[in-house]
């Protein structure tokens, strides 16, 4: 296997005045607390392969908005020196030593809970890329633990992780991404020979676990000259949706909104992930 990473946002992160940093062993995780943090639900933000804690942070600036909202955020260290998630068939370091990384997220949930005294049990997830699939695999997993996920740019790897009950999921992907691409299979930029399942693929798994019945609509943003078109696409069961799809027509391997991603091409000017994650979570409290 080539030496992957599947996100490169390697620029420093800025420290939020109550950041903190906590060690677990060899690895940590960094959490912003909201001004009320006691029995504050948690968000778990999961960086890309060869980012960071303090990379995600600063990049997708999910902190502020969520913080504001009454959720604490905690943004877990990845293994390796070049640091990547174990989501079965990706990525790097993690994934070629079978690193358990649903048992070290558990471990920060707890800890961070303990520590925080924080309700676990309005637990959501969401990440990019690498870490898209890694908050996948943990929800399909465990999909009891999650309230809801939103994975960004990465696909779940459905035969390593089948996906066991009811889970609200949000999926955020682009058409022109060449790192994880839309319709599955190789990518390429040539970072890893992974096969990565197509996000039709992913969103139907996670789909046919809420059963029969579900009402399927779908609308499309195009309000800006950028090059790029919003799908959204919505499963919804008496009156709530359950799995959406958002679609980024010409959309590239981005945080759609993220500080970074205008630089990167493929940037849409219709959404903000934070927004779109956060109204998504909302819906199950």
């Amino acid at each position: 296997m080539k030496f992957l990473t599947l996100l490169l946002f390697l620029l420093p992160g800025f420290a939020l005045a109550d950041r903190q940093e906590i060690r677990l062993g060899d690895r940590a995780y960094v959490i912003d607390l909201p001004a009320r943090a006691v029995g504050a639900p948690l968000i778990l933000v999961l960086h890309g392969g060869g980012g960071s804690p303090a990379q995600i942070a600063r990049n997708s600036g999910f902190s502020l908005p969520a913080n504001k909202a009454g959720y604490a955020v905690i943004y877990p260290e990845g293994s390796g020196r070049i640091k990547t998630w174990n989501g079965g068939y990706c990525c790097g370091f993690a994934q070629r030593n079978k690193v358990d990384d649903i048992a070290f997220l558990d471990l920060a949930i707890k800890d961070a809970g303990k520590r925080f005294k924080l309700n676990t049990d309005r637990l959501y997830l969401t990440g990019m890329s690498n870490g898209s699939l890694m908050v996948e695999a943990y929800a399909a997993s465990k999909p009891r633990r999650v309230k809801a996920v939103a994975g960004v740019s990465g696909t779940l790897d459905i035969a390593s992780f089948p996906v066991r009950g009811q889970v609200a999921l949000l999926h955020i992907h682009g058409t022109a991404d060449t790192q994880v691409p839309y319709a599955g299979g190789l990518p390429t930029d040539g970072f890893t020979d992974t096969h990565f399942s197509a996000v039709t693929e992913v969103v139907d798994a996670f789909v046919q676990r809420w059963g029969t019945g579900l009402m399927r609509t779908s609308r499309t943003l195009d309000r800006f000259d950028d090059g790029t078109k919003v799908t959204i696409e919505n499963w919804t069961q008496k009156g709530r949706v359950v799995v959406r799809l958002i679609t980024v027509e010409n959309g590239g391997h981005v945080w759609p909104g993220g500080r970074r991603a205008g630089r990167q091409g493929g940037q849409t000017q219709e959404i903000s992930a934070n927004d779109e994650i956060l109204r998504f979570f909302a819906q199950f409290p």
